[in-house]
């Protein structure tokens, strides 16, 4: 399920931006301040981030810096009424891949998002991850471990997916249930992501790389520990 984060200060355009973006298929996640963003991010990363820069415990381009120099940075929209040429350039210039300044039109606002994101994923699916030993091409459904091909269920697949694109951060297991199993059922059993965890574990035989955080969830370290 397609995710976007919108950090928005003005409660009332931020329930608005998550209407006006929310569509089946689409999960909106929304945050208030810088800190709450940061602690949203642990969770897992969106595909795509609305970002406000005048908040109130810090100005947005200092998330912007953050996400730049991690793997894996989403789309970022800056929101802004800050309108002048010089904002512009340094919120590009500091990693924004575009710039709406305030007051805006909801439909340009879903335009750019939807373009974005299309931007996003043509990037993604001519590009395979490659970690240690292993080599995974999504867009392919080719699975490798020392060159050798593994064959992965589409559980597995998602499993993997949200682990190696957040490798280093510790994956809740709760958003892991809500991100794989995304059929609309009412209940999971939570045995399902534990089983599914050891089958990933033992197809890849990633048991050094796939860690348990007991009691939160589940990891995958960066080098083998």
């Amino acid at each position: 399920m397609e995710q976007i984060l919108i950090i928005e200060d003005d409660n009332m355009l931020n329930q608005g931006l998550c209407k006006a973006l929310k569509t089946d298929g689409r999960q909106i996640l929304s945050c208030s301040d810088l800190h709450a963003a940061r602690e949203q991010l642990l969770c897992g990363r969106p595909d795509l981030i609305v970002l406000d820069l005048n908040l109130p415990d810090g100005n947005g381009l200092i998330l912007l810096r953050e996400l730049r120099g991690q793997s894996g940075k989403p789309p970022v929209i800056l929101l802004t009424a800050n309108d002048t040429d010089e904002d512009v350039v340094k919120g590009l210039e500091q990693g924004a891949d575009d710039y709406i300044t305030k007051p805006f039109s909801l439909a340009i606002l879903r335009a750019r998002v939807n373009t974005q994101l299309r931007k996003a994923e043509q990037t993604e699916a001519g590009t395979a991850v490659k970690t240690g030993s292993y080599s995974f091409d999504f867009s392919a459904q080719r699975f490798c471990v020392d060159g050798i091909s593994v064959e992965l269920s589409r559980t597995e697949q998602k499993l993997l997916r949200l682990l190696v694109e957040n490798r280093g951060r510790i994956m809740k297991r709760t958003v892991l249930m809500d991100r794989i199993w995304t059929d609309g059922a009412d209940f999971v059993d939570e045995n399902a992501l534990s089983v599914t965890i050891k089958r990933l574990r033992d197809k890849l035989n990633a048991h050094n790389y796939i860690k348990t955080v007991y009691g939160i969830g589940y990891v995958w370290v960066n080098e083998c520990e």
